[in-house]
């Protein structure tokens, strides 16, 4: 009888164990992953900045790549906000446990046992000596726009199982990053067709005085510089991008205010390169986006500025959503990413 009870506990053991590695083994089939490329960038090779044309870029690959090995899948380009490299900001975003769980169908942006449509997801490094690019094309910094729009979607398509299609491509992005898919998403809506910034900033800057500014004349080395936080060393970034100068050494660049005055044509160069006043000029582009969508938090410092992008939007008749929530600027960007911009792509990007 001893044995008899002793088989009988083994028997139960080794059914728990099986069941364990079984539910172990299946979960671990519904978890996507992520690998990190070293992306040439033609488009940034000879910046008077000096950063490397050489980005890192990560990629996550949903649940189903490697089992499904014909499958093609659309693509979503997610572009970081100022301050973060593409490795801390998947950490910040926690976007490969967002997607795995939208791609699982245990998301709450879907729907009750919906999944989303699994998606690739590609995050370029868009750190640079002044802590950001601004996704922008200068002399400075290298032409930015193209390296997304092109040579990171060529890359992407030739090394990937992508649909490379426009119809199956989406651009995303937070904070800078919401600039960048505004700013490269009106520019190039033959390359996607879906757009969703999240908080965006840099929708109006005219370049006004503030302390950041005023103090950003009194630089002269790499050093200093790399001693700046936020926001002074970002007021260096903008001017890389939107007002450079190639024959001002070291930085090669023109500040709009400088020992206190005011430089009107800089202002303008500012006011230019934001993204309210360039509406006007791409309205025919954004009517071809299939869908546009975006937000920001009730207690985040950009919410007057979305609004305003929002109210521009309406009047200029441009189809879009805009959405606000309970939050600041960065404590829910995981949540969105997980519960509305990967189910705003699953239902606007064609899948196989």
């Amino acid at each position: 009888m001893q044995k008899l009870q002793f088989g009988h506990r083994f028997y139960f053991h080794f059914i728990a164990v099986v069941l364990v590695f079984l539910t172990a083994n299946a979960s671990a089939q519904n978890l996507g992953r992520v690998e990190t490329a070293l992306v040439h960038a033609t488009a940034l090779e000879g910046n008077l900045d000096g950063d490397s044309p050489d980005r890192d870029v990560i990629i996550y690959l949903p649940p189903g790549y490697d089992a499904d090995s014909p499958r093609r899948y659309p693509v979503v380009y997610l572009l970081h906000g100022y301050g973060l490299r593409a490795e801390s900001w998947m950490r910040f975003a926690r976007i490969e446990v967002g997607a795995n769980t939208a791609f699982s169908g245990n998301g709450g942006g879907v729907g009750t046992g919906e999944r989303a449509q699994e998606m690739i997801i590609v995050s370029p490094d868009a750190y640079t000596i002044y802590d950001g690019s601004m996704y922008s094309s200068s002399v400075n910094t290298g032409d930015w726009e193209t390296f997304v729009a092109s040579d990171l979607v060529t890359y992407i398509d030739e090394h990937y199982r992508t649909l490379p299609t426009r119809e199956s491509r989406g651009l995303a992005g937070h904070s800078m990053g919401g600039y960048g898919t505004m700013r490269i998403g009106m520019k190039h809506p033959e390359v996607f067709s879906a757009l969703y910034p999240l908080s965006a900033c840099c929708l109006m800057d005219g370049g006004a005085p503030s302390e950041a500014l005023t103090t950003a004349g009194q630089y002269t080395t790499r050093a200093q510089v790399a001693e700046l936080k936020y926001p002074n060393k970002s007021t260096l970034a903008r001017a890389a991008a939107w007002s450079p100068n190639p024959k001002k050494p070291p930085f090669f660049l023109d500040l709009p205010v400088m020992d206190g005055t005011e430089h009107a044509e800089i202002q303008a160069k500012w006011l230019a390169n934001s993204i309210i006043p360039m509406l006007d000029q791409y309205t025919l582009n954004l009517h071809k986006y299939t869908a546009i969508q975006f937000d920001v938090g009730l207690a985040d410092g950009l919410l007057g500025v979305n609004q305003q992008l929002d109210a521009a939007m309406t009047q200029a008749e441009i189809p879009h959503t805009f959405e606000t929530y309970e939050g600041d600027h960065n404590n829910k960007v995981f949540e969105r990413i997980e519960t509305k911009v990967l189910p705003f792509f699953s239902r606007h990007l064609r899948g196989e």
